[in-house]
């Protein structure tokens, strides 16, 4: 009964993806005031009757000085009959930062709380299986933010608040500020209020959006907007009077005072510089290389070139595996040969801007990208003192500026970033001008100084700091076209607002921004500090009180007495000891010794019934149901003493785990392993079942030449550009080609699908595995589990890659952690599978390793003749094992032990497995594995979910063997043959 109504309640509900683009001000290095538009708010995948609307949109703008901040309060609406998750995406300009958001609970809003990312995906994921209203923002890659909501009920609607805070450009004279109105277009309500403190004369209003009725008050002035059916013609500027003076202001954070300030810097006349004879031009070359402004790339680039005149460049072309693009001679500026090779460069690929070495006799590099790094663990070059590099982006919000701006900041050079053709020549006088320089910034009073940016851009410099006196000095060296000059700035603990320590904040983590994995700890501490979403932290809402003592998380303020008294009542949960939690695991390793060591009956009689069932019901590759007859022994798992430690394995004849793993992307349809045989060992022979896709693309590409494989797949592209299955079907069909370069890149393309899913990167991370590339997989898998460490498959996933790479000291010391951790209970049954594979590589490790550490009861190799373990990509599904022996007995979930002493652990119906099937020793005959989808109950609709099976012969010891297989299942209740293993 039990296992039925498991059945029974599994469900799939739809997805509502919302895309919320924010126009991009212009940052602090960004040199153009052109605005390119986002996509529209909303967009829907997966299926569903009726698009969510947006029923209401709120607009508040309040600017202090060239600060702005803007709270958007939104009213989702979901009219289908279903429940649906929200995710909200939405990319920031550079000078952009979200500083706070909001979820309706029981119709009012109550404010997020910061939280470590890992953290805050894992108790969203938590609480969402339990049904209950959470809600997460958190940074994806670059400024690229994601909001997830649920649930949005059924003809039901939620209210979001978002609070984005900027720091305004400067140009002739006042602020400008971009309001994003045009991307509210449809919403049923919307209203705009603008407040502006300080200002002695009124915004002016650009764009089509229409006059706004500003009034004046003591304060300044202010405006409001309310319209229906909301349509927008085009979009909205607005331009605030700029002091020409110094301003400073303060705030409070924690106790501590900061203080920033404005200092409007007269521009002089700077002249061109000449760029040097000899440069090396870094060209992006990745997937998302295509959202950038090649064109006017290019006319920047025909500017630099005619200043430089006569001279010679290098070219490296940057994907997921860096390549040498030549040598061009340019004369009088004249570089159309390599601006040829530039325009028909293939942008695909991942991106790993680290591939390239310097080279002593260049002095200048020109980085072109949109500083999106996701492949590749090699730090970023550093360069000599007498080097420099200037970074180039086109990309606008789909860039990751602060990471260029940090690299290039550090290395002498800085960021040219602008959008459209109206920024143009502010780009190239950027880049090409002497321009004014900060060379140093020493505080009195004053510590921890940052600069929004080391150039001094549109006469505007902004420096913000932490006061350790009352009053202090700031002292600034400017260099100006080779000329130095010094500026003091005297500073107090005045108190303007929040905004003034959130600055200091954001412009501290731009800073090291540039080697984000170096300055990981930092920049979450930060964050977590000053409630700013970065890399490392998230904001969180709960729904239940009872969750923020449950989590340990912090409430925010308006709760804080609730659950302290809630606290006082329950007191805290206290995790189970480790010692208790081993204690736990020993138990479960022993039971398992015990079936390894009890021999099952290998007759042909018993299991007669059996056979002759399944015998009618196999013959295609989908099974049906197969009832396990009473006459079927099958042995009690008895309880036993703790095992005595392992005896010393045989290490000398093995050529080591890695050198046995194997692809069947390599393999021809059909192929067979046959593993060699010793005198009184089981001799098995592994079939994989070639699975091919049956799409029209996929027959395209069959069809064709190995060497026209890729200029097609090249053709049929942006038809799936957002395809996980067509990526690797294609990787798959070229390595079956044998063009394992081209291979490679378009299995990459996996790390810049979606940004910062665990479950794409978790299938790049095993399609690496198969195609042996050890390092980029232990890479990936690394990511994976500083994503998502609350999953143990995460840590099991690296430990297996650390051993295929030779690394196995690390691989048993991960296994061992996953062993002994403690997990969400969905999880029971991983840690045994742990300590098999951990014991399997001590077992066949070449050299002895230090096992010093784990406990002795679970040191025990258990030798197998037949192996298969399975795994898969997506979260709350349901993927079953089934392998039927030659008697005709199926193992899978309902019969977890068969006659002949097969055995299967425990069923996964939460997701990702893995599940494994066990044999100590194999009777002669035909065993069939196959992979069942039953079904999922994700609240997000997904593809063909992905499944990984290993296939294993003489496990755990030195003629271990193993297969592996990469396949697609797409709807409930389908199997299919996954492959054989025929026993000698």
């Amino acid at each position: 009964m039990e296992l039925a109504m498991r059945r029974i309640t599994q469900f799939t509900a739809s997805v509502c993806l919302i895309t919320l683009g924010f126009a991009s001000l212009v940052p602090a290095q960004q040199v153009s005031s052109n605005v390119v538009l986002q996509p529209p708010l909303l967009q829907v995948s997966g299926k569903v009757d009726t698009p969510v609307s947006l029923h209401s949109a709120d607009v508040g703008i309040e600017v202090n000085g060239g600060f702005a901040t803007t709270t958007m309060l939104l009213e989702l609406r979901n009219p289908n009959n279903r429940v649906l998750e929200g995710t909200l995406q939405f990319p920031l300009g550079s000078g952009q930062q979200v500083v706070g958001f909001a979820l309706d609970i029981g119709g009012v809003l109550r404010d997020a709380v910061p939280v470590p990312k890992a953290r805050g995906r894992q108790v969203f994921e938590s609480i969402e299986r339990r049904g209950v209203d959470p809600a997460l923002l958190e940074q994806t890659a670059g400024n690229q933010f994601r909001l997830r909501i649920y649930p949005i009920p059924a003809h039901g609607s939620r209210q979001v608040r978002l609070v984005i805070e900027e720091a305004m450009p400067r140009e002739t004279g006042a602020w400008r500020l971009a309001v994003p109105v045009q991307l509210l277009s449809g919403a049923d309500e919307f209203s705009l209020r603008v407040r502006a403190n300080g200002i002695s004369s009124a915004p002016i209003v650009e764009g089509s959006f229409g006059a706004l009725p500003f009034t004046h008050d003591a304060q300044g002035y202010q405006a409001v907007v309310r319209r229906t059916a909301f349509r927008p013609q085009g979009g909205l500027s607005l331009r605030f009077p700029a002091s020409t003076k110094p301003m400073a202001y303060g705030g409070t954070h924690d106790g501590e005072h900061y203080v920033l300030a404005e200092v409007p810097v007269p521009q002089f006349s700077a002249s061109n510089r000449t760029p040097p004879s000899k440069m090396g031009l870094l060209w992006d070359a990745s997937a998302s290389a295509r959202k950038r402004d090649r064109d006017g790339e290019f006319m920047l680039l025909d500017r630099y070139f005619k200043a430089m005149g006569n001279g010679r460049v290098s070219l490296r072309i940057l994907r997921d595996v860096g390549m040498d693009g030549g040598t061009f001679e340019i004369r009088n500026g004249d570089w159309a040969q390599l601006r040829r090779v530039l325009g028909t460069t293939v942008n695909d690929g991942a991106s790993d801007l680290s591939d390239w070495t310097p080279d002593p006799t260049i002095t200048e590099y020109l980085l072109v990208s949109d500083g999106l790094q996701d492949y590749g663990d090699k730090p970023f070059p550093v360069l000599e003192k007498n080097q420099h590099l200037y970074a180039i982006n086109s990309a606008g919000a789909a860039s990751d500026g602060a990471r260029l701006a940090a690299l290039a900041d550090a290395r002498g050079g800085r960021l040219v970033a602008w959008q459209g053709r109206n920024g143009l020549d502010a780009a190239a006088r950027a880049l090409l001008g002497h321009g004014t320089r900060i060379v140093t910034m020493r505080g009195e009073g004053v510590s921890d100084l940052q600069a929004e940016s080391r150039h001094v851009d549109a006469g505007l410099m902004r420096i913000a700091g932490r006061l350790t006196e009352p009053t202090g000095v700031i002292r600034v060296t400017l260099d100006e076209s080779g000329h130095r000059r010094d500026i003091t700035l005297p500073v107090s603990a005045a108190t303007n607002g929040d905004y003034v320590p959130r600055q200091w904040a954001r412009w501290q983590i731009a800073a090291d921004a540039g080697e984000p994995e170096r300055h990981r700890a930092a920049i979450a501490r930060l964050g977590q500090q000053f409630s700013i979403v970065t890399a490392g932290t998230s904001l969180l809402v709960l729904d239940d009180i009872a969750d923020y003592v449950r989590y340990d998380i912090a409430p925010p303020a308006d709760l804080r007495a609730d659950v302290a008294r809630l606290q006082a009542e329950q007191g805290k949960r206290r995790d189970a000891s480790r010692s208790e939690r081993l204690d736990a695991v020993a138990n479960a390793f022993a039971e398992r010794l015990v079936w390894w060591k009890t021999s099952f009956p290998k007759d042909r009689q018993a299991a007669q019934k059996v056979r002759d069932k399944a015998r009618s019901e196999s013959d295609s590759t989908t099974l049906g149901s197969v009832t396990v007859t009473a006459d079927v022994a099958q042995p009690a798992m008895a309880m036993a003493p703790p095992p005595s430690p392992a005896l010393a394995a045989e290490r000398g004849a093995s050529e080591g785990f890695a050198r046995n793993q194997a692809s069947v992307a390599l393999l021809a349809p059909g192929v067979v392993h046959k593993a060699a045989k010793a005198e009184g060992e089981t001799v098995a022979t592994i079939r994989l079942q070639a699975w091919a896709p049956d799409s029209p693309y996929a027959k395209r590409l069959r069809a064709a030449p190995a060497d026209q494989i890729y200029a097609l797949y090249l053709d049929e592209r942006d038809s799936h550009v957002d395809s996980t299955a067509f990526y690797l079907d294609v990787a798959d069909l070229l390595l079956q080609k044998e063009r394992r370069v081209e291979a490679m890149r378009v299995l990459s393309n996996l790390a810049e699908l979606d940004l910062d899913n665990r479950h794409v990167l978790r299938v790049l991370g095993y399609r690496l595995m198969q195609a042996k590339q050890w390092a980029l997989a232990v890479q990936t898998f690394r990511q994976v589990l500083g994503m998502a460490e609350e999953e143990p498959q995460s840590g099991r996933d690296l430990a297996l890659a650390l051993a295929a790479s030779g690394q196995r000291q690390q691989a048993i010391e991960q296994l061992y952690d996953v062993a002994s951790g403690e997990w969400d209970s969905r999880f029971n049954g991983i840690p045994a599978i742990a300590l098999n594979e951990m014991n399997a590589i001590i077992a066949t490790s070449p050299k002895p390793l230090d096992t010093s550490f784990i406990d002795r009861r679970l040191l025990q190799n258990m030798p197998l003749d037949l192996r298969v373990a399975l795994s898969w990509d997506s979260d709350n599904s349901d993927m079953d094992l089934w392998v039927t022996d030659p008697n005709g007995e199926k193992c899978y979930y309902s019969n977890k032990l068969t006659y002949q002493g097969g055995l299967i652990s425990n069923d996964f119906t939460g997701g990702y497995g893995p599940e494994e099937f066990v044999l100590r020793d194999a009777k002669p005959g035909l065993y069939r594995v196959e992979a069942h989808y039953f079904g999922d109950r994700q609240q997000i609709v997904t593809g063909a979910t992905t499944l990984t099976l290993s296939l294993s012969t003489g496990w755990g010891t030195p003629r271990q063997q193993d297969r592996t297989v990469t396949l697609r299942l797409s709807g409930k209740d389908e199997s299919v043959l996954v492959g054989e293993f025929e026993v000698e």
